[in-house]
């Protein structure tokens, strides 16, 4: 019972390491991402529909992204939902084809990003210790039922401690990573 709450937590903390990976996937790094327009949508007929299902996204160069719609009708929509994603992108309309062109990021803002990718990194340090909190009481309450004994439920707890460090230790070396590509180390 005691393994299958671990097999369960272990589920539990990829998934949200993996929604981490994704979210620091977003930030802009000063290089062409197309990953950065994962979250915009855009009006289409009455609906909010994601961009990458209205248009097709390009890097022809690293800091240039093309955004070509499938109805060239849809050109200003998708241009101002671009720039109201606050992405700090102007967008060049020339006709048939949106011109994002990606900035480099000055020497501020690289910092305010490093801080920004600190911050995730706690928020899902703390998700995952919720999660280690919420089995430990599963546990806890297998032997307060009976249906474990107190060696195994200590043992369930040196697991889901290792559990927590494995993963703590991705979470770090992502973050890291994120932050020397950011910062340009």
């Amino acid at each position: 019972m005691v393994k299958q709450e671990l097999r369960d937590l272990e589920k539990k903390m990829t998934h949200s390491v993996e929604h981490f990976r994704k979210s620091l996937s977003k930030l802009r790094t000063g290089r062409a991402n197309i990953n950065i327009f994962e979250d915009i949508k855009v009006d289409y007929y009455g609906a909010k529909t994601p961009i990458n299902q209205v248009a097709t996204l390009a890097i022809p160069d690293p800091t240039l992204i093309t955004v070509k719609p499938y109805d060239s009708s849809m050109i200003e929509d998708i241009e101002k939902s671009i720039r109201a994603a606050d992405l700090g992108l102007n967008p060049i309309n020339e006709g048939e084809i949106l011109k994002v062109p990606i900035p480099p990021l000055d020497e501020e803002r690289r910092k305010e990003i490093a801080k920004r990718i600190g911050g995730m990194m706690e928020e899902e340090k703390t998700a995952l210790r919720n999660m280690r909190r919420d089995s430990k009481e599963m546990i806890e309450e297998m032997e307060k039922e009976k249906e474990i004994t107190e060696d195994d439920k200590y043992w369930g707890y040196d697991k889901l401690q290792e559990l927590l460090d494995k993963f703590y230790q991705k979470v770090e070396d992502m973050a890291k990573a994120k932050e020397k590509e950011i910062l340009g180390m």
